[in-house]
């Protein structure tokens, strides 16, 4: 198993115009062989003084793959270029994390 979290912040403004287009790419990527989890979340309100927010431009995706191999071909897939040319001048930084289970 494979874990991602990749961190998208969006140029100002932007968050919501991201968020539609990453929306209408998510049933591709759930089509893909190996995508367990494929999802966009954003900070919870009321979580209280412990909470750490990413902040109101970003949203987190939070990501299972089988195995590197199934992320490696999500990652050269035609509907995910697609989407990385829509929302790259909306975007102002993208960190990804690829993690394997401790």
């Amino acid at each position: 198993m494979i874990y991602v979290i990749a961190i998208l912040t969006a140029k100002s403004g932007m968050r919501q115009a991201v968020l539609d287009a990453f929306h209408a790419n998510m049933p591709a990527v759930h089509a893909e062989k190996g995508c367990i989890e494929y999802g966009p979340a954003i900070d919870a309100e009321g979580a209280g003084r412990f909470q750490t927010k990413f902040g109101p431009e970003s949203f987190v995706v939070l990501e299972k793959w089988e195995s590197l191999e199934a992320l490696k071909a999500h990652a050269a897939t035609p509907h995910m270029t697609a989407y990385a040319e829509k929302t790259k001048d909306m975007l102002a930084n993208r960190v990804i994390h690829v993690l394997s289970p401790a």
